[in-house]
Order: structure tokens, then sequence, then C-alpha cells
């Protein structure tokens, strides 16, 4: 099931950021998180399926992208050791794409298609 994807670019490199662990977790009706599903970023930067087995449900979610592994990896000093995206699943027949534009210091997402 491939209802959200992700794909990371380093942004400083030009490049994919490959082998960047990503973990999706959905909220729960008590504000806490539960975790649906991970992986790692492929050569080209991307997560195609987080494998939950189910389809969405509409609620609110989060995607969490271990940059602190991936710039140690490269060593390169980075400033952010997280970058958590939360966004909300409002038709949960949709497919929502969610890239990370990422460099040592800074980053950015927006809503993809």
């Amino acid at each position: 099931m491939n209802q959200l994807t992700t794909h990371v670019l380093n942004t400083s490199l030009g490049r994919p950021a490959a082998n960047v662990p990503v973990i999706l977790e959905t909220q729960t009706a008590d504000g806490g998180w539960k975790e649906l599903g991970r992986g790692s970023t492929d050569s080209d930067g991307r997560v195609k399926d987080f494998a939950t087995g189910k389809p969405f449900e509409a609620g609110t979610y989060r995607l969490t992208f271990d940059t602190r592994g991936y710039f140690a990896a490269q060593k390169i000093d980075g400033f952010y050791p997280q970058v958590v995206i939360m966004f909300e699943v409002k038709n949960p027949r949709e497919h929502y794409h969610v890239p990370l534009l990422l460099s040592p210091y800074g980053y950015s997402t927006y809503r993809g298609s």
C-alpha cells in the first residue's frame, strides 16, 4: 500500500539523500503516538511504501527523519538531529507525498503529488 511516500533531497549537494531512516506514526485519541511503519530512503532518496498493511484513516500523522545519522555517516556537521513533519490526512482515499528538502543547517517541506 503506498498511500504515503516521501523523498529526501540534500539541497547542499543537489542529490537525493540515501539511507535516511524514517518513522511513520499516527496520533492516538489520547494525544500519544503509535508507530505504523519505518523505512530508509533508497538510492533515489525515496521511501515508496511504509508497508503499514492497512489504509490510512483521517487523522494526524508524523514522519520523523534521522538527519543526525545521515549527516554523521557523511562526516558532515549538521544542526538538526531530527526533522519531524506533522500533517493531517483529511481524505484517506488520496495519495500523500511529503518531500523533505534538506541541508546541514536548514530544511523545508511541502505536500507533493
